[in-house]
């Protein structure tokens, strides 16, 4: 079995960042694919689950209704390995055209107060597995320490 693009990334050099991760078609259309990384895979410990599914939450919720970016959002969730998150993008974009929305994005997440968006046994199959305080504290971290000093190494897969 041949192995996927997304297992060809070196994750020994990987950085916190924001990148283009694929850029396919889907019926006619072109869905770019970023990857939201938000820990160093290996190097620093991952986020918790609780966080990561209230980041889920919260970052799904203010992408589908963001005035300008709703209609071309396709989907926002974690990646398994707890290390960042995925979006999903109708039409090519570049990791510095939705740079803007990942600052507004997890600048809304650092703040939130108030009730999680679906966090009901109603609307979530897992709605206690949320920590509200400690998404606001990762999400204030990345925005602090990468999103606000994006680099173009923070913005480009690295080579090796």
């Amino acid at each position: 079995m041949e192995k996927i693009t997304s297992f060809t990334i070196n994750h020994l050099v990987l950085k916190r960042g924001v990148y283009v991760s694929r850029v396919d078609e889907v019926g006619g259309d072109v869905v770019t694919t970023f990857d939201i990384r938000m820990k160093e895979p290996n190097r620093e410990p991952a986020l918790s689950p609780s966080a990561l599914h209230c980041i889920e939450h919260l970052a799904a919720t203010f992408l589908r209704n963001h005035p300008v970016w709703k209609d071309r959002i396709v989907y926002w969730g974690p990646m398994g390995c707890l290390t960042g998150n995925y979006l999903l993008v109708k039409g090519k974009c570049t990791s510095r055209d939705v740079l803007p929305l990942m600052i507004e994005c997890f600048s809304f997440i650092s703040e939130f107060d108030g009730d999680v968006p679906g966090q009901s046994a109603k609307d979530c199959g897992n709605y206690l597995l949320m920590n509200l305080s400690e998404a606001r504290w990762e999400a204030s971290k990345y925005l602090r320490e990468v999103l606000e000093k994006v680099t173009d190494e923070n913005l480009e897969y690295p080579n090796e």
